[in-house]
């Protein structure tokens, strides 16, 4: 480690910022963020910093620097584009033993701005020595993703907790502050009343059902991401991508309940059992379904049970199959003047006439997409001709959707049977039958694809 990372109280103390461009206004945005006394010197300003100084937010210097302009300062940054005056700068900073940062040139400079995560009152700081400013950028933006807005509030929460309680004389053990802790922004405040009232009571769990998305893990949720981070048990099914389970907390238990066809899978009466038992054993149970858990994933059966027994649920939307398959395949469901609406259905049940009214499934101007229809390509193409949809109606069978194996095959009704057979289509697969596979692009998938 090249660099001691300090967090400096700065609150009322005079810095100095010379330069008055795009690049200076970035660092005294910080300074004024931390109600540092901020003085920027500098002949001309531009319209941030002179909007700054109207507020009352900076002192503005409007001539050149002088050596003398770093006396008494606690911290000095040099932001202009003239090699000269930086040079100048941090040697008037050196001299005076001040702390000084030099923009973009780490050689000169005895303290680095970090890419900084606000929180308030949580900050994160991430540095790269000054090697790449572009990675720091980079992982700063990862860090936002993860850390939800509430999270600063959580923490002053928890700070005038801490505080009264003090006060009144009263220590918690640390095992009460980890449990309300552990219980996260939107429930922290609850199990602390729960647990103050009574400190011998198990901290309750909670059950969330989380959409998976099709497949590409980068397509979760924001929302989906926070809870995997917090959760204590992560039950998974056969469609969700073990990338996903990547972001759970390292210490979670990952639990595999899926199903797949022709053979024996986890019962749901089992899978609602294990959600039960864990959430009232005072565990954060994620359910992690593919695609969105109430597109054909028994999400409304796993809630109503939850509901039934007293447990706490949230439910996460998911990015669903029809969508994601669609999307990374460049096939629009809908079209003007073409297709209208869009039905889904599942390929499990297509089984015949006996379970589909198929003449309803034929109508004009809409988009069919059928779940996992692969294993039954053969009898729907049949049964939709059999209902009057013409044999030249495209099809695009889009397996393995929204991975780096992706593919489409393209077909009409009559053949694309024959076709999925000759292409040896086994994966997974969303079938889109309709007039919207003629206006398929042929673009590449979003960069970032896993």
């Amino acid at each position: 480690m090249k660099a001691l990372p300090l967090f400096h109280r700065l609150d009322g103390e005079p810095c100095l910022v010379v330069g008055g461009g795009v690049v200076a206004a970035r660092k005294v945005r910080w300074l004024v963020l931390a109600d540092a006394e901020v003085h920027v010197v500098a002949p001309e300003i531009g319209e941030e910093l002179a909007e700054l100084a109207a507020r009352g937010s900076l002192m503005h210097h409007r001539r050149r620097f002088a050596a003398a302009d770093v006396t008494g300062k606690r911290l000095v940054v040099a932001a202009t584009d003239d090699d000269e005056v930086n040079a100048s700068v941090a040697a008037a900073a050196r001299a005076a033993n001040i702390p000084l940062n030099v923009v973009d040139n780490g050689a000169l400079s005895s303290v680095i701005f970090p890419s900084i995560v606000d929180r308030d009152p949580v900050t994160v700081a991430i540095s790269t020595g000054g090697e790449s400013p572009t990675l720091a950028r980079w992982l700063r933006g990862r860090l936002e993703e993860l850390l939800p807005a509430s999270i600063g509030a959580f923490a002053a929460f928890l700070g005038r907790k801490r505080r009264s309680l003090a006060e009144a004389g009263e220590r918690p053990p640390r095992a009460f502050w980890e449990a309300v802790v552990a219980a996260g922004p939107k429930r922290g405040e609850a199990q602390f009343e729960a647990l103050l009232a009574d400190p011998a009571s198990k901290p309750k769990g909670q059950v969330a059902i989380v959409g998976a998305g099709p497949g590409d893990p980068e397509l979760i949720t924001l929302k989906a991401l926070h809870l995997l981070l917090s959760a204590d048990l992560v039950l998974y099914d056969n469609l969700v991508n073990r990338a996903v389970l990547d972001y759970a907390r390292r210490d979670a238990e990952r639990r595999y309940v899926g199903k797949k066809r022709a053979f024996e899978g986890t019962r749901q009466e089992d899978i609602n059992r294990q959600m039960v038992e864990a959430a009232e054993a005072g565990l954060n149970v994620v359910r992690l379904k593919g695609g969105d858990p109430f597109v054909f994933g028994r999400g409304g059966e796993e809630i109503a049970t939850l509901a039934g027994r007293g447990i706490p649920c949230v439910v996460v939307p998911g990015i669903t199959a029809a969508l994601g398959a669609a999307s990374y395949a460049g096939i629009p469901l809908t079209y003007r003047n073409v297709a209208l609406s869009v039905r889904f259905i599942t390929g499990h049940i297509a089984r015949g006439s006996e379970d589909l009214d198929w003449s309803h499934l034929v109508a004009p101007d809409q988009t069919l997409v059928f779940y996992m229809g692969l294993y039954n390509l053969e009898r729907i193409a049949t049964a939709l001709q059999s209902s009057g949809m013409p044999p030249d109606m495209p099809v695009a069978l889009v397996e393995n959707a929204t991975l780096d194996t992706q593919r489409v095959v393209e077909g009409v009704l009559s053949d694309i049977a024959e076709r999925a057979r000759a292409e040896n289509v086994s994966g997974p697969t969303t079938v889109v039958v309709g007039e919207v596979v003629r206006f398929r692009s042929r673009t590449e998938p979003p960069a970032g694809t896993s």
